[in-house]
């Protein structure tokens, strides 16, 4: 009996001490950092739509980021990860462990793309900002950006869509269906243009499409944020006089040449609906992304009485304001002499 009883104590101790080493290597297992990445940027795991772990683990194994397999295949299989895998965007760190890479995994919890847009002129330059920063084909993207019908559900066309895009900064998940893409940002277009802006366009008799396409030529008219007011009145005061807008910045547009530091009179002669020289009112898009602060420009313009601007014989991005044409042609030989001294032909 005793011996029996001394029999039982040992295999009561030997399975406690087996148990305990079981969980120090299973915490082991689970907790011990075992991802190769860079520790400052991490490594981003995609996951594509339908993907397998066979899909998972060719990712991990080309680039070589998971230390022990055997553990981390341990644990896939412990925690069912095979069986719940989900598409998207992972960052691993060198600090994680298996569990906290896997339930970061098996929960779906993706580290969203941070997409910029700003310095947009184009379509094509919108597109190369997208690239292949997503699952969907920047292609597609592109298509879509062509599309009437798919502009027309957005209450745009395809030469106005651009408005819809409003610069910024924003948090979208990697495998965000293009069409998901464009709703969100129409989302964000509707909740920038409030009751409150809208209602002062309507004021001005614009609709928000009519000041996003304003407010594009005033920022490439302008980098001084104090002067973008002062422009957009401007542009106002010749609007209401049914007067040409006469705006440098279109005819590069029309041109599609955004080096020109000199407009030639023959360059002003070019027939597109962009060129404000030869058109009255507003063309028919914007000719840029225009930042929000160029949007409230034009929405809260300053009154005044100039129609006449030139760059500035200063070189210093800022410009002269005149009321009459005598002045602004004075104004304008100042400025023709400051290019000419520095060489600049066209």
């Amino acid at each position: 009996m005793q011996k029996s009883s001394k029999l039982f104590r040992y295999l009561i101790l030997a399975f406690s001490l087996f148990a305990a080493m079981f969980s120090y290597y299973i915490w082991q297992v689970a907790k011990t950092p075992n991802f190769k990445t860079d520790e400052k940027t991490g490594y981003y795991l995609l996951i594509p739509s339908g993907a397998t772990f066979e899909t998972v683990w060719d990712s991990l194994s080309k680039k070589k980021i998971v230390k022990d397999e055997l553990s981390f295949k341990f644990l896939v299989k412990l925690l069912k990860y095979r069986e719940n895998v989900k598409e998207g965007r992972y960052k691993i760190t060198a600090e994680m462990g298996n569990y906290e890479m896997l339930k970061k995994l098996k929960s779906g919890n993706q580290d969203p793309v941070r997409l910029t847009f700003n310095n947009v002129r184009l379509k094509k330059d919108l597109i190369h900002k997208i690239g292949n920063r997503f699952e969907f084909d920047s292609t597609k993207f592109a298509s879509m950006l062509e599309s009437e019908e798919l502009a027309q559900k957005y209450g745009f066309t395809s030469e106005t869509i651009m408005c819809m895009f409003l610069p910024n900064t924003y948090n979208i998940l990697w495998n965000t269906k293009p069409e998901k893409f464009f709703g969100r940002m129409k989302s964000e277009y509707d909740h920038f243009w409030t009751d409150a802006r809208k209602k002062r366009a309507q004021e001005l008799g614009f609709t928000p499409i009519q000041v996003a396409i304003l407010a594009s030529i005033v920022e490439e008219e302008t980098k001084a944020e104090d002067e973008k007011p002062k422009v957009a009145g401007l542009y106002i005061n010749r609007l209401n006089l049914k007067m040409p807008l006469q705006a440098d910045p279109t005819v590069k547009f029309a041109l599609k040449d955004f080096a020109i530091k000199r407009i030639l009179t023959a360059q002003l002669q070019v027939n597109s609906p962009y060129n404000t020289y030869k058109i009255i009112g507003l063309p028919p898009g914007p000719i840029r992304l225009a930042e929000l602060s160029s949007i409230d420009a034009v929405l809260n313009y300053e009154k005044h009485n100039y129609t006449y601007m030139c760059a500035n014989p200063a070189l210093n991005g800022t410009h002269i304001f005149a009321e009459n044409f005598q002045d602004h042609l004075n104004n304008a030989r100042l400025y023709q002499a400051a290019l000419n001294k520095l060489n600049i032909r066209k």
